[in-house]
C-alpha cells in the first residue's frame, strides 16, 4: 500500500510542478534478504514438515442477492505442492550450490493447534541422509479465500472474484543446534476474476475450490523466497530536464545513460542557480549517482535537494502538513527515504553476496 501511496503522491507533486519538464525512467536494484546465511552453507534440503490436517470451514455465507456478504473459507494448503514450489524457486535463485527436496510429510503427529518443530536429532539425521549443510522446512500453510459473485445490473452480466490470502510458515534448521535458526511467517495474496452472461456460466469458468487450492499452494511456496534470498526490485525514478541549456543537454546524456557527463552539467547548473532550479539540479545529481551505484553520494545530494526544498516551500513557516503547500519538500523527502533504505541494506547485501566473490 505504501508503494501505491508514493506513486500517487509523486504524480500529484509533478502535476503541481508541471511548468518544469520531467522525465521518467526505470531502475533495477538488488535488496538483501531478511535472513543471512554463512557462505559455508552451500547445500540445502527443502523438507515438508507440515501436518496433514483436516479441511477447515467456511466462516461466512453469501447469496447472489446480497453480494456484500461473500463466502469466506479457511483452508489448509497443499504442503507437498508448496514444498516443491519453494524448492524450485530457491533453485532458480542460483544462490546455493545445490537444492534438494524431501516433499513427503515428516510430521506424523498432526495437531491443528500447533506445529511440529524438528528436534536437533531429527535435523542431524536428515542433514546426513540428504547430504546437505542445512534444512529449510515448510511447517504450515494456511489459505483464507473469499469468493464473491455479483450481478452488475447496469452492465447486464455476472461478475465473480476469488481472493486468497496465503500464510506459509518456514523454519531454517542448522545441524547440532537446538531449535530453528529463524522462522519466516510469510503472507501475500492471489486473485482471480471472471465475467459471464449467466450465473451458471460464471460458476463454470470461475476457478473452482480444488484448482484454487492447487494454484494458491504453489504460489504460497514462492512467498518466503524474498525473505531467504537477495532479490531484484524495479522502481520508477524521475529527473528534471528543462529550464536551461545545461539541463536540456544533461537530459540527452541521461537518456543515453552517460551519467558522468550528465552529472557534470547538473553540477554546473547547481553552482549557477538558486531556489527551485538549484534544487532540481541537486535532485538530478542524486539520481545520477544512484544510477552509478554510488548510494553514499546519491544520498548526500538528495539531502541537499531536500534542504533547498525546505526553504523553497517555507516548511518552517507551515503549521500543518499539506502536500499542495510543500510539494518540493515531499518529493525530495520521499527520495531521501528510499536512498536511506538502500544504503542501510548495502552492508547486509554485500555480506550475503560474499559467497560469489569468494568463488
Amino acid at each position: 500500500m505504501r508503494k501505491i501511496h508514493y506513486i500517487l503522491l509523486l504524480a500529484g507533486i509533478f502535476l503541481i510542478g508541471s511548468c518544469q519538464s520531467i522525465e521518467q525512467l526505470s531502475i533495477d536494484y538488488m535488496l538483501p534478504a531478511d535472513v543471512s546465511f554463512p557462505a559455508s552453507l552451500k547445500r540445502v534440503a527443502v523438507v515438508n514438515n507440515a501436518a496433514d490436517l483436516p479441511e477447515q470451514h467456511e466462516t461466512a455465507k453469501a447469496t447472489n442477492e446480497d453480494s456484500t456478504h461473500p463466502l469466506t473459507r479457511l483452508h489448509n494448503g497443499d504442503a507437498t505442492l508448496a514444498t516443491e514450489a519453494l524448492a524450485d524457486a530457491l533453485a532458480e535463485g542460483n544462490y546455493f550450490e545445490e537444492v534438494v527436496i524431501c516433499d513427503s510429510s515428516l510430521c506424523t503427529t498432526p495437531d491443528e493447534n500447533s506445529e511440529h518443530t524438528l528436534s536437533a536429532r531429527e535435523v542431524n539425521q536428515l542433514v546426513n541422509k540428504l547430504d546437505v549443510d542445512f534444512l529449510i522446512a515448510l511447517e504450515n500453510i494456511q489459505l483464507n479465500s473469499t469468493r464473491k459473485i455479483s450481478y452488475l445490473s447496469d452492465w447486464g452480466f455476472f461478475y465473480g472474484t476469488v481472493d486468497v490470502k496465503v500464510f506459509p510458515t518456514v523454519r531454517i534448521y542448522l545441524p547440532n543446534r537446538k531449535g530453528p535458526m529463524a522462522t519466516i511467517n510469510g503472507n501475500d495474496s492471489i486473485f482471480w476474476e471472471e465475467t459471464a452472461a449467466t450465473e451458471s456460466a460464471l460458476q463454470a469458468h470461475l476457478v473452482d475450490e480444488k484448482e484454487m487450492i492447487r494454484q494458491a499452494s504453489e504460489f504460497a511456496g514462492t512467498v518466503p523466497v524474498k525473505h531467504l534470498l537477495p532479490y531484484w526490485k524495479t522502481v520508477n525514478r524521475y529527473f528534471f530536464s528543462g529550464g536551461s541549456v545545461n539541463m536540456r543537454d544533461a537530459a540527452i546524456y541521461a537518456r543515453e545513460h552517460n551519467w558522468d557527463k550528465a552529472i557534470v552539467l547538473w553540477k554546473l547548473q547547481y553552482d549557477k542557480k538558486k531556489g527551485k532550479q538549484q534544487m532540481y539540479a541537486a535532485y538530478n545529481i542524486a539520481l545520477g549517482y544512484e544510477m552509478k551505484d554510488d548510494i553514499t553520494q546519491a544520498l548526500e545530494w538528495a539531502l541537499k535537494a531536500q534542504q533547498i526544498a525546505r526553504k523553497v516551500d517555507k516548511i518552517d513557516e507551515q503549521t500543518e502538513i499539506n502536500s499542495t503547500r510543500m510539494p518540493n519538500f515531499l518529493m525530495t523527502s520521499i527520495y531521501v527515504n528510499e536512498l536511506q533504505e538502500r544504503k542501510e541494506g548495502i552492508t547486509r547485501l554485500n555480506a550475503q553476496m560474499e559467497r560469489f566473490r569468494e568463488e
